[in-house]
């Protein structure tokens, strides 16, 4: 027991010294070659799904590392909490993979966080859910709280978009593609939400039941 609790804590907390690594690498590498003013570039920044996402593993490890008994901590290592992070993280590594990987170039130190914010963190971070989280008390009913945060984050880039005319990723850029086709990749998008959230819950308690049938043995 006491060796699976070690093994947990050295994973997570690999997992996030990975994240906290790429997440600075990327703000200072990028910041770099920004043409925008600091307001603008710190916002422009934190409005990238795949950044909040990496910044909520980084959280999630930080407290099961350190305050794991705390109010934040226990918030942030419930079996819901952790598969929700583990879903925003996955669909990261999914939509970057598949559509994003060829429309840009990163060469050197960029290409390495880039492959850490996309590949790394979120491999890691599944294996972590895998290994180490008890999933006895994930319910299937937890999807549609965990869609709350992608639909806010869509709504705030939308807004924020209207008037700033900065979309992050381009199936959502309303001034490219028009508001019927943003509408409409915003949907598919959050039907692989719904999909990737339906197969963690079906692999969690799949888990809980071989678990359940060896221990019986």
């Amino acid at each position: 027991m006491e060796t699976q609790k070690s093994l947990k804590t050295v994973f997570a907390g690999s997992i996030g010294l990975i994240a906290l690594f790429a997440l600075i690498g990327q703000f200072v590498l990028s910041a770099l070659v920004s043409k925008l003013d600091r307001v603008d570039y710190i916002i422009h920044f934190f409005s990238y799904f795949t950044i909040l996402s990496n910044i909520m593993v980084l959280l999630c490890c930080f407290f099961t590392v350190f305050c794991s008994k705390s109010r934040m901590g226990l918030f942030s290592t419930k079996p819901e909490t952790m598969t929700a992070v583990t879903l925003y993280i996955l669909i990261v590594g999914l939509i970057y993979n598949g559509i994003l990987r060829f429309l840009s170039h990163p060469q050197g130190l960029l290409r390495l966080v880039d492959e850490l914010l996309h590949v790394v963190t979120p491999l890691s971070f599944f294996f972590f859910w895998w290994l180490f989280l008890d999933k006895i008390e994930i319910r299937w009913s937890h999807i549609f709280y965990w869609l709350i945060f992608p639909l806010i984050y869509l709504f705030y880039t939308l807004w924020h978009g209207s008037f700033s005319g900065f979309y992050p990723y381009p199936f959502v850029d309303v001034a490219e593609l028009g508001m019927d086709r943003v509408i409409l990749n915003s949907f598919g998008v959050t039907l692989v939400f719904v999909i990737i959230g339906i197969l963690l819950i079906g692999l969690g308690k799949w888990q809980n039941k071989r678990r359940s049938y060896l221990n019986k043995k």
